[in-house]
């Protein structure tokens, strides 16, 4: 239960300056010091390059800290796990390959700042193209999916998996909020079309 703890409590330092280091005020408080153009550049991968580093400690304890295997999956039920994992794989890259990927990592604004390119970049357009027409979050529910049907199981995984749960779910809530925002009307009745996480189909009928 102590290494589940610290497992956790890593995991809850983490979110919390991930969130806080997300928001808008961040950048407010950036530009008190730095031009809004130095900030608009290279926050996004520098912001990147922190998250990777202050993700290392909940990595590092999963390695370092007693653990136990809970279960470990047999075949043939492993081959089918083993299976449905790579269907979220390629769900997953699906939704990749539907984000600008370049702007996700900053690249594309560092680039901007060099090449003297107008910063901030413009608005991205709502995406709702590809595997966005079935769920709204979709590389969350394919990590989720990739993370859970892992055929062997330990304590410190589970306890892993569990806290990357809460984040992600908890954290699309606060994306929904800045979407909204961002694109209003547009992404209200996106809301209401598509489902939250788990992919559907059969997308609702346009409200007239």
């Amino acid at each position: 239960m102590y290494n589940a703890g610290l497992m956790l409590l890593a995991m809850a330092g983490f979110a919390v300056v991930h969130s806080l280091t997300a928001g808008s005020g961040m950048k407010q408080i950036l530009r008190m010091t730095f031009s809004e153009r130095f900030v608009e550049g290279w926050y996004r991968v520098v912001y990147n390059l922190f998250a990777v580093i202050s993700f290392a400690p909940v990595l590092l304890l999963m390695v370092v800290l007693p653990d136990q295997i809970l279960y470990l999956v047999p075949p043939p039920y492993l081959f089918l796990l083993l299976g449905i994992q790579g269907i979220g794989g390629i769900g997953f890259l699906w939704g990749a390959s539907s984000v600008d990927l370049c702007r996700f990592a900053g690249v594309r604004q560092v680039y901007a700042f060099f090449s003297g390119g107008s910063l901030p970049l413009p608005e991205e357009a709502l995406q709702a193209r590809g595997v966005y027409k079935f769920s709204r979050h979709p590389l969350y529910f394919f990590s989720l999916v990739i993370l859970w049907l892992i055929p062997i199981m330990s304590l410190n995984l589970l306890v892993f998996n569990v806290g990357v749960t809460l984040y992600l779910v908890i954290g699309s809530l606060f994306e929904e909020r800045r979407l909204l925002r961002a694109y209003g009307k547009a992404y209200r009745r996106y809301q209401q079309e598509v489902p939250w996480l788990i992919p559907w189909p059969f997308p609702a009928r346009r409200s007239k």
